[in-house]
């Protein structure tokens, strides 16, 4: 028996119960002193000058040598707290980790997938260990999918990405249908993803479909680009919801009609349209500026004008909200965080562990939230209870046209 199992065997297994009480209570006073650092003022101090204030605990549970720990975390009322002894990233990891294992087992080159094990700083692994890795990861992020969705989510944001993967010895790309909600609360929250062949109607509405038999309701609009399945599916789904056509992607298809030389130009016109502090007044500046397009870029002034109310349709809402109603941007930053981390793998070895990674990814996001500061301030939230906004009809949308 070696020194370490020696200690091991006395330790641990005599006396791990005494070992994890004591881990326990180190660990939580670690938390309580970097809490009290961040808030400036510790637990029950009354204090002017202070950066925030505590707001209660949340459970997790941590596996170390000595057994499962549970873990007390403070919460604060304004920002986030991470114990610096845990890592924030491991269940994403674990998933990319199985990539790598599949990799292997697909045939992908062993160049590539030693060049995937330098950068993460792995030099061997165990297969029974990625077996039992992989399967906890798949269990996770299934019930993730399938989770029953509470309360109501005014504001619904949807879109894809597309990876590619390896199908029946081809590499083909495949989308990532994403769908992210804003709560009563302010709280945004991760609403499903689903990996297709593509973004046809049928794909769209089945993912639509999946939300609204988990619980989703209350929604009172819906932002995403233009494709005209999804418009059709979010028809069909949410009868009598409003939507919004994304402001950027507007601004970038109608520029593309237009030469590089005069896109300043054009840009600066339509910009002008969304800096009107009233709808009436937006709709208004929109003529103009379809009156001035119309001798020079008449195509362009006719799907200006044919635009109207699927990007004014934001304006209807509390004005509060519409620098985060406007545009999908908020679900790009959310597309360029699954990004960063499926470049690494360049092409998935198959569907299932494509739909792993980016699921892993957007349990820790979703986690994320949860303990960040809200989305939308709850104060102003609660307008839309107050009086509901007056939308235009569902035909004036363009959607109508589009089922």
């Amino acid at each position: 028996m070696t020194g370490r199992d020696g200690f091991d065997k006395i330790f641990v297994e005599s006396h791990g119960d005494w070992l994890r009480e004591m881990v326990t209570a180190i660990v939580h006073e670690v938390m309580e002193a970097e809490v009290s650092a961040i808030a400036g003022a510790g637990y029950g101090e009354r204090k002017a000058e202070r950066n925030t204030h505590r707001n209660g605990y949340r459970e997790r549970q941590w596996t170390t040598r000595v057994g499962d720990i549970d873990l007390h975390i403070p919460k604060l009322r304004e920002g986030s707290y991470f114990p610096t002894f845990l890592e924030p990233r491991r269940r994403s990891e674990k998933a990319l980790i199985g990539v790598i294992k599949e990799a292997y087992v697909q045939g992908v080159s062993t160049r590539r997938v030693e060049r995937l094990c330098q950068q993460m700083g792995i030099e061997r692994m165990d297969k029974n260990f990625v077996s039992r890795m992989v399967q906890d990861i798949e269990a996770e992020v299934l019930a993730f999918k399938s989770r029953p969705l509470e309360g109501e989510f005014p504001y619904v944001f949807v879109d894809a990405r597309y990876e590619k993967v390896r199908r029946e010895g081809r590499v083909t790309s495949m989308a990532v249908l994403v769908a992210v909600g804003v709560r009563m609360d302010g709280h945004r929250e991760v609403l499903g993803v689903e990996p297709t062949m593509g973004e046809r109607y049928l794909l769209w509405r089945d993912f639509l479909q999946d939300l609204t038999s988990r619980g989703l309701q209350g929604v009172r609009l819906i932002v995403s680009d233009a494709h005209e399945g999804l418009k059709r599916a979010i028809t069909e789904v949410f009868s009598g919801t409003s939507w919004q056509r994304c402001r950027v992607h507007f601004m970038r298809s109608m520029l593309a009609h237009v030469s590089k030389r005069y896109q300043p130009m054009v840009s600066a016109l339509l910009k002008t349209i969304f800096a009107q502090p009233t709808l009436e007044e937006a709709r208004r500046e929109l003529r103009n500026v379809v009156d001035a397009l119309e001798p020079k870029f008449p195509d362009v002034a006719k799907l200006v004008e044919e635009a109207e109310d699927e990007v004014l349709t934001y304006m209807a809402f509390p004005p509060e909200h519409w620098r985060k109603l406007y545009s999908t941007n908020m679900l790009e930053r959310l597309m360029r965080t699954i990004k960063a981390r499926t470049r690494v793998v360049s092409i998935f070895p198959d569907e299932r562990s494509l739909e792993r990674l980016v699921g892993a990814v957007l349990i820790e996001e979703n986690e994320e939230w949860m303990e960040a500061r809200r989305y939308i301030s709850e104060a102003s939230m609660a307008k839309l209870n107050a009086a509901r906004p007056q939308l235009p009809p569902r035909g004036e949308l363009g959607l109508e046209e589009a089922a």
